[in-house]
């Protein structure tokens, strides 16, 4: 929990959300998804309680990730909500009119990435962008396709550095909220990016261990990490090598494809919702995903025994 003038925030995840108790007066939810089935739990265990135990505090939930969950709330004002398709980033969302529409609010959860926290930033600002160019930055990194400008990258690397310190990403908001204006504030921030450099260096190294298992699927085991490592990276790294990149670490699968790929990981694991084109689901469903892949039944055979699921030590 942090505070910025005017507002109290917090960060959250669609499965990590704050006791709604803990949350002060009129809230507005950003950039959180509605919890997929993925992990187990999901909407009904998560998102749901969640909504009804703010109930009318809830002023606005805002969010572009797709889920079967959103017709609930058609008839309902205060749930913005889109596809990844129709609004790649969050903060384009966060519009001059919707902040006024809304009105007076007391406390922001949004979530702890470039995405969630630029949306809050705007918020605050009441719609206006923190700098030419945010939103455009936002959709670059939250899509992964091209680059995001030179701010947008500094703030992106403190942040997938450190992103559970709540410090940190309350300095961010603060950063952006005031529209960039206090240039001592990013000593902090760069001094957290520089921290991404040996998580980015130990991926690359870790990228050299992809196998190609099937036509355009990559795979990787990073049981043999030697420290900390940067999973975005890894995973667009992958890409770089196929159009699908998996990456196996402990008892989690992460699958990805580019943001334009047009391949849906929703729909292959039957999820409820979440981003088709990243899904991280447990071990356990790494040969339903590369059967769904395509890959041959004798290779995914294989690719169990080559990949065993790790045990307890």
């Amino acid at each position: 929990m942090s505070r910025s003038p005017g507002f109290q925030l917090a960060f959250a995840t669609p499965r990590k959300l704050p006791k709604a108790r803990d949350l002060s007066g009129r809230v507005v939810v950003l950039d959180i998804a509605f919890a997929s089935d993925a992990g187990g739990g999901g909407f009904e265990k998560a998102t749901r309680p969640f909504i009804d135990a703010l109930g009318p505090r809830l002023r606005a939930w805002v969010d572009h990730h797709d889920s079967a969950h959103h017709a609930l709330f058609a008839g309902d004002p205060r749930f913005v909500l889109a596809t990844k398709a129709e609004h790649p980033a969050c903060p384009e969302m966060v519009t001059r009119e919707l902040v006024e529409r809304v009105g007076p609010v007391d406390t922001i959860v949004c979530h702890g990435d470039f995405d969630g926290l630029a949306s809050a930033g705007k918020w605050m600002r009441g719609g206006e962008e923190p700098y030419p160019g945010c939103d455009a930055d936002a959709r670059a990194v939250d899509t992964r396709l091209g680059w995001p400008g030179p701010i947008g990258a500094r703030f992106d690397r403190a942040i997938r550095a450190r992103g559970r310190d709540a410090a940190l990403l309350g300095l961010v908001v603060r950063h952006l909220a005031a529209g960039l204006e206090d240039a001592s504030l990013w000593g902090p921030i760069d001094a957290a990016g520089a921290e991404i450099e040996p998580r980015e260096a130990e991926a690359r190294r870790l990228a050299e261990g992809f196998a190609i298992v099937a036509p355009g699927v990559a795979l990787v085991d990073v049981a043999t990490r030697r420290s900390p490592y940067d999973k975005t990276c890894l995973l667009l790294l992958g890409q770089e090598r196929a159009k699908i990149s998996i990456v196996l670490d402990g008892e989690s699968a992460t699958f990805a494809a580019a943001f334009n790929s047009g391949i849906d990981f929703l729909a292959l694991f039957e999820l409820s919702g979440g981003m088709p084109t990243v899904v991280s689901v447990p071990r356990s469903r790494l040969e339903e995903g590369l059967r769904g892949l395509g890959v041959r039944p004798e290779d995914v055979s294989r690719l169990a025994l080559t990949h065993p699921k790790p045990t307890a030590s």
